[in-house]
């Protein structure tokens, strides 16, 4: 059931109005895209009544960290990042270097990140992702807060840098994780962190993550829209377009605790609970207030 005081506009039919049995953090949302841009008010109302309370908006470079700060200062219940994802690790250069140590002493961010490796694409070469990447990992341990990464068919790679900074990092996070069981193997034995998106509930691609979910601890995986983008494929009715949002993270949730075989509260707590010792928020958000401006408080 949804929150009955809460008015909806047509975006989400009422087949996908989920309201979690408990609090969620969604560790990934891309807020500051684009598509996000005519109705984030009602993206956030809607967030609140599906009881998603605190959401972890995603900076993947300079401009976008700006955003996200901007955000989080106005908006209470959103936090942010600040990073140089991969696909734009050919701009890093000292400039760049000196913008995140700066943005990365705001209280508003709470993750350094989204950097990381992807081969997949290889939008920028293999030695520029690893030279901003190894960059940012020597900003995180500058500012003590965890790594948001990202990595794509470089789990290998990735493993190998993370192993040699491993003593030196605080916590950090492998978000939108999609890999295999080695490689989850591998992260887990650095004592990584793991985020869960979408990805499970598409069974052209995520059908393996069925298989894994119940080797990852539960003390050790969060959840994630990744929204816009993701969108779920199994969703019991048909959304317009194909943005994801917030509101939706509790089906990803009720299908994750489905393959686990945990209790959908159960996992609902314990991955919100994570997330805030992760990213050192408060251990309780109202979820009434999350995106309400200062006027509405």
């Amino acid at each position: 059931m949804v929150d009955p005081d809460v008015t909806f506009d047509d975006f989400l039919p009422e087949a996908l109005q989920f309201r979690s049995p408990a609090p969620l953090v969604d560790i990934g949302a891309n807020l500051t895209h684009d598509s996000f841009d005519r109705d984030l008010e009602a993206v956030l109302r809607r967030a609140r009544a599906a009881n998603v309370t605190t959401l972890i908006v995603t900076g993947t470079d300079r401009a976008h960290a700006e955003q996200a700060v901007e955000l989080a200062q106005r908006l209470p219940g959103l936090y942010a990042t600040a990073g140089v994802h991969p696909h734009d690790a050919s701009h890093w250069d000292p400039t760049l270097a000196a913008a995140m140590r700066k943005l990365h002493s705001r209280h508003e961010i709470v993750a350094v990140g989204e950097c990381g490796l992807d081969f997949n694409r290889n939008f920028s070469t293999p030695a520029k992702q690893e030279f901003a990447f190894e960059a940012q990992l020597g900003l995180a341990v500058e500012s003590g807060k965890p790594l948001f990464i990202h990595e794509r068919d470089a789990g290998r790679r990735m493993r190998e840098i993370l192993r040699a900074w491993r003593d030196d990092i605080s916590d950090a996070v492998v978000h939108c994780f999609t890999a295999d069981r080695d490689t989850l193997h591998g992260y887990l034995d650095l004592d990584l962190h793991i985020g869960l998106t979408g990805w499970i509930c598409d069974e052209r691609r995520g059908h393996h993550l069925r298989e894994l979910v119940r080797e990852i601890p539960l003390e050790r995986l969060m959840v994630e829209t990744d929204c816009p983008y993701l969108l779920p494929r199994d969703l019991p009715a048909k959304l317009k377009g194909r943005r994801n949002e917030p509101s939706l993270l509790p089906w990803i949730v009720r299908e994750i605790a489905h393959w686990r075989g945990n209790d959908e509260a159960e996992l609902a707590r314990a991955t919100s609970d994570t997330a805030r010792r992760f990213f050192r928020l408060p251990m309780a958000s109202g979820a009434q207030d999350i995106g309400r401006t200062q006027q509405e408080l």
